[in-house]
């Protein structure tokens, strides 16, 4: 990603004089990289531990969210760290090799979570527009199996960067500079960029764009589709007492609409992260393309922090995403951090049970499989109205005292 920040191989002998950043902005640059950098990096652990050993959070989103996850730290450790020296000694550091390497793992992270975004954008939209294929199309093996193809791709796709990239010496009238640069012309790059630019980048945007604006007429336009398992619930609820089936029907209904409200919630977060990609995105896109078209590449190093901050920040925001628009990974973050109160042990413990018990009770034909399709904030719903139903049944207060979600 770096490779932008270099100038074309050819033009050594009109470089002219070199300066080395000022003191602001050594200052600047070090402070931002390092707090974005490492608030990023903590976070996608973060997501990667709680999905990996929280069981009851090993859904396709997800897992999905565990790939963007991975990329977004390679992003944030094979960019930040280069950039972090590069601001400090204005020259490469690392070496022939590291600029192979680097090279290589900033694009394929680059590459690998634009796939992941468009991926869990097309699981999303099986799950809400067409929930019947949604049994068998939206499974966790199925998940790993596309998230194994994405990154086995992405990683042959980006082998090219160990023959495109290498170290180039910059001659300017005092000094000569080491960077890591281009092995070939600038201009034999060009495809190679466009194709990025098209394939990870305007392809994933536009799909995203068409998938969740038919995703938006479901939830908010339209009622959900039903369930296909609602019709065999119904029919063997035909011969109950007339009370029971006026109960049944509030529930439902009740169930009904709470599923459509946490389906929302799941889909405006996967939206934002969407978003924000395309947002912090464009900056560096639009500098490539630009650049790609000019004799001297614009090179101007406060808008070149910039987009590399816009860059660092999209791979370190999507965690804070999570955190405050999902109530299981908020719970799920308190765990791990131990922020919770000493007493947050059992309600935990319940919480888990009554996810089991949503979970089973949904249908046998469907909870036969563990790869049974779910959303992170669907399960959270139906835990819910589980403990409501209890506590009509036992009104008496005093027994769910002691367990408050808010805490959970």
């Amino acid at each position: 990603m770096d490779n932008f920040t270099t100038a074309a191989p050819g033009l050594n002998d009109t470089l002219g004089w070199w300066t080395d950043y000022s003191l602001q902005y050594k200052v600047i640059s070090s402070v931002l990289l390092l707090v974005i950098c490492a608030l990023g990096v903590v976070g996608n652990v973060m997501v990667v531990l709680v999905v990996l050993t929280t069981k009851h959070m090993r859904t396709p989103t997800n897992c999905y969210l565990v790939s963007l996850a991975v990329a977004d730290l390679m992003v944030l450790t094979a960019a930040g760290l280069p950039t972090f020296t590069d601001g400090l000694f204005g020259s490469w550091v690392f070496g022939h090799y590291g600029c192979l390497c680097i090279t290589y793992f900033q694009y394929l992270g680059i590459n690998a979570s634009s796939c992941s975004i468009t991926a869990f954008t097309i699981e999303r939209y099986i799950a809400i527009c067409h929930p019947i294929k949604a049994q068998f199309l939206c499974t966790l093996s199925r998940a790993k199996k596309i998230i194994l193809f994405v990154w086995a791709f992405t990683s042959l796709y980006c082998v090219m960067w160990f023959y495109l990239s290498d170290i180039e010496q910059l001659v300017y009238d005092n000094v000569t500079i080491v960077a890591c640069g281009y092995r070939v012309p600038r201009k034999f790059y060009l495809p190679v960029y466009f194709f990025d630019f098209g394939v990870f980048f305007v392809l994933p945007l536009m799909l995203s764009a068409v998938l969740y604006g038919l995703i938006a007429r479901i939830l908010f336009l339209n009622p959900l589709p039903s369930d296909p398992t609602d019709k065999k619930k119904k029919k063997k609820k035909k011969d109950g007492a007339a009370g029971g089936d006026k109960r049944t029907s509030c529930k439902n209904s009740r169930h009904s609409s709470s599923t459509a409200t946490s389906r929302r919630q799941v889909t405006k977060m996967l939206a934002v992260v969407v978003i924000l990609f395309a947002a912090l995105w464009m900056p560096y896109r639009t500098l490539v393309v630009v650049n790609s078209f000019l004799e001297r590449a614009y090179l101007d190093s406060w808008f070149l922090l910039f987009c590399r901050v816009c860059v660092y920040l999209n791979s370190a925001v999507n965690p804070v995403i999570y955190n405050a628009m999902s109530q299981k990974f908020r719970a799920a973050f308190r765990k791990i951090c131990r922020c919770g109160r000493k007493g947050s042990d059992k309600p935990a413990a319940a919480y888990g049970v009554a996810l089991t018990y949503s979970a089973v009770s949904k249908d046998t034909s469907v909870a036969e499989s563990a790869d049974h399709f779910t959303t992170e904030l669907e399960e959270l719903t139906a835990a819910d109205e589980l403990l409501a139903e209890q506590k009509a049944v036992f009104p008496d207060a005093r027994a769910y005292e002691k367990v408050d979600f808010s805490d959970a």
